[in-house]
């Protein structure tokens, strides 16, 4: 997912699924009705190391057909289970995908919800019954054909279409049969491009299209000297992070493809050269994964205790840096004139936490969901710069302040008042959707930033703030750690692929009454800053 949304100040991210189309709350549960600010603990995940998690996805496929069963779905429908999150009061959290009649249905995501005491609950990406026919009349060729034609208008370079799956497509109006055919090849900017495109079986039609390359101790060029965990092979010390996962840092030369070069070095003392880039990545893989780890007990970005990798030096003048879901892996380039590289912390912790999305809600890369999508990269890595407690990177609500993609030391955005940078969106309105994903994001970020620290003037950490609201309303803030903790509890146990914005507010007002209770001033404040960004 892209930073910008123009070529020379772009930098990619996350793979989405599916478009945007109502998501449906049926009966959620949405926590005690105690008043009490500080019941944070019976709402939060339980940390389950990876056989656990891996046991419970286990356990939850084995009851999926009788899940099926009591939520309603149809004899054709199947649930395959995803993920589960288990909160220290004995909530149960279970995402599933679906399928009808054995193929994928895009849009047909759900999490279904139940409590220590039995009472269960279902979350929706749509709530449209599946009754279609699984016999194309389009031939497969047709639907490639008119997937390269896709690719040809984004004037995307050599593109190469796989062959297309037959799907059911759910995310829009009346479920039909559809193929889904991965177009790939290379955007304008050299950024690579998985452009997926939905095609009706019956007539040819192009349903949706999205880009799946979402564009998103050593001595570092933005952090100082840092520590680095590292691994010696022989006489070589190598990038390798034995305590996180295994995550490797790789030097692509120059090169758009494959992995490279694994830093390796004489000595465990890093930096200088073409090393920099790789310390700064190197750390800032680190740091996110503690950030995560200490924050809400997540086991690396899929929860699975295995790390990503990250690749630098991509590409000639290559201003981006890019999170791929098909490789997991993080990937920067080296800046204008291949002088500044993007591998700042909040650049590294947005992109891979496009990663944490694609594992949990999945929030499609298009309309509001792709806003969402945007805004929660920037919402963790912020809260992740902040937790790096970076004394040469110190904690701001600003994005991208340290890659000076402009050339004239601005960032790429601004939290608190997030039109200062001349197109994104201060808040809600009813045409949102139909901008870039980049300014959409907007008004999300904005209510991050007036749910930690309220509204009107303030300065921190040395930088000056003015944060308005749209109804001229006052707005307390309730502190960043606990906006934090709502927004990734709403991410991980109430977004589904389809949530727009009026469906974030009922997601994170759940997240909130869990965490906090229905009547406590954390579910206020949520509340409260929703009104001020004009969604009620």
């Amino acid at each position: 997912m892209r930073l910008t949304a123009t070529p020379r100040t772009t930098a990619l991210r996350a793979a989405a699924l599916v478009a945007s189309a109502a998501m449906v709350v049926v009966g959620v549960q949405t926590g005690s009705a105690s008043a009490s600010g500080d019941r944070d603990s019976g709402g939060l995940p339980v940390g389950l190391s990876a056989g656990q998690r891996a046991a419970a996805i286990q356990d939850a496929q084995g009851a999926a057909a009788g899940t099926a069963a009591k939520i309603g779905l149809g004899s054709k429908e199947k649930l395959v289970a995803r993920d589960v999150v288990k909160d220290a009061d004995g909530t149960v959290h279970t995402r599933y995908e679906r399928t009808y009649d054995g193929l994928p249905v895009l849009g047909g995501d759900l999490i279904v919800h139940e409590t220590k005491a039995g009472a269960r609950s279902v979350t929706k990406a749509n709530e449209a019954s599946i009754a279609v026919s699984t016999d194309a009349s389009l031939a497969p060729a047709e639907a490639k054909k008119s997937a390269l034609s896709a690719a040809a208008a984004q004037k995307t370079a050599k593109p190469a279409g796989q062959s297309p799956r037959k799907v059911v497509w759910a995310a829009q109006g009346k479920p039909v049969l559809a193929y889904e055919t991965v177009v790939t090849g290379v955007q304008k900017d050299g950024t690579p491009s998985e452009l997926h495109v939905v095609t009706d079986a019956a007539n040819g039609k192009k349903l949706f299209q999205y880009e799946g390359i979402e564009t998103g101790s050593g001595t570092s060029t933005y952090s100082g000297t840092v520590p680095l965990d590292t691994t010696k092979s022989g006489s070589q010390y190598q990038l390798v992070d034995g305590k996180r996962g295994g995550h490797k840092t790789y030097d692509l030369n120059q090169g758009s493809s494959g992995t490279g070069s694994l830093y390796t070095n004489s000595t465990d003392t890093w930096g200088g050269g073409r090393q920099t880039a790789g310390v700064d990545a190197h750390y800032g893989a680190a740091v996110t994964w503690d950030f995560y780890k200490n924050t809400f007990g997540r086991n690396g970005i899929r929860n699975d205790g295995k790390a990503a990798y990250s690749r630098v030096h991509y590409g000639k003048g290559y201003v981006n840096a890019f999170w791929s879901d098909s490789c997991f892996c993080m990937t920067y380039g080296d800046g204008e004139g291949d002088k500044k590289p993007l591998t700042a912390i909040d650049v590294a912790a947005h992109e891979m936490s496009h990663g944490v999305t694609a594992a949990t809600a999945k929030l499609v890369y298009s309309g509001e969901s792709g806003g969402l999508n945007e805004a929660t990269s920037d919402i963790f890595g912020t809260a992740v710069e902040f937790y790096a407690n970076n004394k040469s990177d110190v904690g701001d609500y600003l994005i991208g302040e340290k890659i000076d993609i402009f050339g004239n030391g601005k960032p790429l955005r601004y939290m608190d008042k997030p039109s200062k940078d001349g197109k994104s969106k201060d808040s809600w309105y009813s045409g949102l959707g139909g901008i870039d994903v980049h300014y959409s994001s907007g008004p999300a970020n904005h209510f991050f930033y007036l749910l930690s620290e309220g509204s009107g003037k303030k300065t921190i950490n040395g930088v000056n703030y003015d944060s308005p609201t749209a109804d001229g309303s006052k707005v307390t803030g309730i502190g960043r750690d606990k906006a934090t903790k709502i927004w990734y509890k709403a991410l991980t146990t109430q977004f589904t692929s389809n949530t727009n914005y009026a469906k974030a507010r009922t997601g994170t007002l759940a997240a909130a009454a869990s965490l906090y209770g229905n009547n406590s001033a954390e579910y206020k404040a949520v509340a409260a800053a929703w009104t001020a960004i004009s969604v009620k």
